[in-house]
């Protein structure tokens, strides 16, 4: 039996039932000319991701159908459709206006095995290109600020429910960013962060934080006007607001919010016009103790382009960075990941995609996910082999030796002929403090332990000691020649091949 239910998906990503009955049950047939057009739209696909990120999640999908501008596509399970809606969904929507033109809508058809198949179908009306009146159109009406009233209460605040505190991973790297983000939740515009600006490399947990602040402060005060865009959204609002004599409805909504969230604020650059609309918002929801949240890929001090009032302005609050998760960190994520999708993954696994995956949140996740779908779509088990394999399909480059606190502490046992034991003792003696200060700074620079696991192996001490152990052989390495070779025979021992050393 095929059951056969359409939404619609507009660009916000935001679901609207359908008002019309569902449609009779049908199966859609493979249609050779959607199949052609959708061989022209993978070589670009393939352009933009990585391989095994081309093999797990474009080569499972099946052109079906063409007709009247809808591109109906295929695709294996609902967990498929929301992993390509959330995390390729910019990709699709530029390669398929590119192909098929500025009015194409796509179509989903997703597959699910239970007792029988049912076909889910989804429709995502794809935005138009902005020379287009079509487009212009399309996307003015999806404007919360140009529906019925200008301060209405219930327009779309673009909010992802699913970014909120409770599944965000908190450590080191982020301690000061998730500490003001929660003061914040609790009393938005009645601290001294606003505004708040979160920086860091992309893929961190910027966007994340920020609507979790959002999602929060609504669970706490259901009456407040929360807001979520980005700067390429609100430009591209304010164009159109220009176009169609609709900039006191812009203004007076944006105005109107008692949240703003403005994610990357890094695009602003360059837009005179935006900027300074964008600044007399910043300055009337300030003034009126509002509270404003911004992300950035960099401090706002070294964002180019950007004018210097607004700088000025964007540095009133807090500014803090969100910075790689440490290896525990990375560790948490997986394993809260993998419960999230109902699995449970085995310590060597976990282990491995967490010394391997550095670079970010995102990419830790959308690994995980890769090997996931090797073993759920695939029938692959879930293996440390299979790991190597995600990982070497993406191109993450792995260490050739595993380096790790007992191999460090052997090693460093070894050239100072101490035992293990004493290194990690209380013993004050000068001979062992030299050595146990040597193995933390070198544990410190070979492996991604923060200070408290580090000093957790020396006896429980706390990361005061670690720092100033570090920072003691830094000084030793500048001044001593007998510690310069100590600590560089012991990294070319333990395989450190382009650690920097003096």
């Amino acid at each position: 039996m095929i059951q056969d239910a359409t939404e619609l998906f507009s660009h916000e990503h935001e679901y609207k039932p359908s008002a019309q009955e569902p449609a009779p049950p049908q199966t859609v047939a493979n249609d050779p000319v959607a199949a052609e057009l959708w061989a022209k739209c993978l070589p670009i696909i393939q352009d933009n991701v990585t391989p095994q990120v081309y093999k797990t999640w474009f080569e499972k999908i099946q052109a079906l159908k063409w007709s009247e501008n809808q591109f109906v596509i295929q695709v294996p399970s609902q967990f498929f459709y929301e992993w390509i809606e959330e995390h390729y969904y910019d990709l699709l929507q530029k390669t398929l206006i590119q192909v098929l033109g500025p009015d194409v809508q796509l179509q989903y058809q997703v597959v699910v095995e239970q007792t029988e198949i049912e076909e889910d179908r989804r429709t995502m009306r794809l935005p138009a290109k902005p020379s287009s009146a079509a487009a212009t159109a399309a996307q003015q009406s999806s404007l919360p600020f140009v529906q019925n009233a200008p301060l209405q209460q219930n327009f779309p605040n673009f909010l992802n429910p699913a970014y909120v505190f409770e599944n965000f991973i908190r450590g080191e790297s982020n301690q000061l960013a998730v500490a003001a983000a929660l003061a914040i939740a609790e009393k938005p515009g009645r601290t001294k962060y606003n505004p708040l600006v979160l920086y860091g490399h992309t893929g961190l947990g910027k966007t994340h934080l920020a609507q979790a602040i959002g999602n929060r402060a609504l669970q706490l005060h259901r009456n407040l006007r929360v807001i979520y865009t980005n700067s390429e959204r609100f430009t591209m609002e304010y164009v159109n607001a220009i176009q169609n004599g609709k900039v006191n409805e812009f203004t007076n909504f944006y105005r109107s919010v008692d949240i703003l969230i403005v994610d990357d604020i890094q695009f602003f650059s360059g837009k005179e016009k935006t900027q300074d609309n964008f600044f007399h918002t910043f300055n009337a929801l300030h003034q009126s103790a509002k509270q404003i949240i911004l992300t950035s890929d960099k401090p706002p001090k070294e964002i180019n382009g950007v004018d210097d009032r607004l700088i000025s302005r964007f540095q009133w609050g807090l500014t803090a960075d969100v910075q790689p998760p440490d290896f525990e960190m990375r560790m948490a994520i997986l394993q809260r990941k993998a419960v999230d999708e109902g699995t449970e993954l085995p310590g060597d696994v976990v282990e491995y995609l967490a010394r391997h995956i550095t670079s970010s949140v995102r990419e830790l996740e959308g690994t995980l996910i890769s090997l996931l779908a090797n073993v759920s779509l695939d029938g692959r088990e879930l293996t440390l082999d299979l790991a190597r394999e995600v990982v070497r399909g993406i191109g993450t480059e792995v260490a050739p030796k595993e380096i790790t606190v007992k191999s460090i502490l052997a090693r460093v046992s070894e050239y100072y002929d101490i035992s293990e034991t004493l290194i990690i003792s209380k013993t004050r003696k000068q001979e062992i403090v030299l050595a146990r200060q040597t193995a933390m700074y070198i544990i410190k620079n070979l492996t991604q332990l923060s200070l408290k696991s580090i000093g957790s192996h020396f006896g429980g001490r706390d990361h005061t000691t670690v720092i100033h152990s570090c920072q003691m052989i830094q000084n030793y390495l500048e001044t001593d020649p007998k510690v310069q070779v100590a600590v560089n025979t012991l990294l070319d021992q333990l395989g450190a091949t382009g650690t920097s050393r003096r």
